[in-house]
């Protein structure tokens, strides 16, 4: 039964300690896409998933848009995407993701909106807004797994 909840951040590294308490609830595979519009926050939510899950020291995580995929960290194995650059889906063919999908790992999707990889994976959505032009954003997420029961309830 999939788990909806909202969450707000007043600023960016309000947004990545909620990264960290996200991490702490995954466990691969996990598939988490990220929507949003540029400057959503996508990338700094990324960043504080990837520390918290012990793959990267914060200021080695940067946007992949003009490499599309950076790798991090061996357990967990962490896949960071960015799609924003993808305009076809040929060319999202050859970035091999379903390649990703076969090992164990947390592969994390900017740009989700253009992805149209199926898997039997537990997935995460969610959806940054930047509803004022300081800091604050606003996460509505779409557990379809239910792995974040706890962080649902604080």
């Amino acid at each position: 039964m999939p788990l909806e909840f909202e969450h707000e951040t007043r600023s960016a590294e309000e947004t990545i300690a909620f990264g960290a308490e996200l991490a702490a609830q995954l466990r691969p595979p996990m598939l988490v896409l990220l929507f949003g519009e540029l400057g959503a926050g996508k990338t700094t939510l990324a960043k504080g998933i990837i520390h918290g899950l012990g793959a990267a020291r914060l200021e080695d995580v940067t946007s992949p848009t003009f490499t599309l995929v950076h790798v991090f960290g061996h357990q967990p194995r962490v896949y960071h995407v960015d799609l924003y650059r993808v305009s076809s889906p040929a060319e999202l063919d050859s970035i091999g993701l379903d390649d990703l999908l076969t090992e164990p790992a947390v592969v994390l999707v900017e740009w989700a909106e253009k992805l149209t990889l199926r898997t039997d994976w537990p997935v995460i959505e969610i959806r940054l807004e930047a509803p004022a032009a300081d800091d604050r954003r606003r996460l509505r997420i779409r557990d379809r797994a239910g792995v974040l029961r706890g962080l649902a309830r604080s």
